[in-house]
């Protein structure tokens, strides 16, 4: 077995934060609009924004891995 592909899947790991930061957002946001539904529209723009950065860090990971498989 050759180490690069052990060193990418453990890249990989990195995408499990992304999971992870993806549902606490989520999971903010649907707490954050029970509690005051007249705030639905800026809470989606935080929302939405915590969620794209959060899934950065899973792209990240990936194009990681992807490098040391070509290596």
């Amino acid at each position: 077995m050759e180490l690069q592909y052990l060193w990418a899947g453990l890249a990989m790991i990195g995408v499990l934060g992304g999971g992870i930061g993806i549902g606490l957002a989520t999971k903010g946001l649907l707490e954050a609009l029970a509690r005051n539904p007249e705030k639905e529209k800026a809470y989606m723009i935080y929302g939405i924004l915590g969620m794209a950065l959060a899934e950065a860090t899973a792209i990240y990971a990936l194009v990681v891995a992807i490098m040391l498989m070509g290596k």
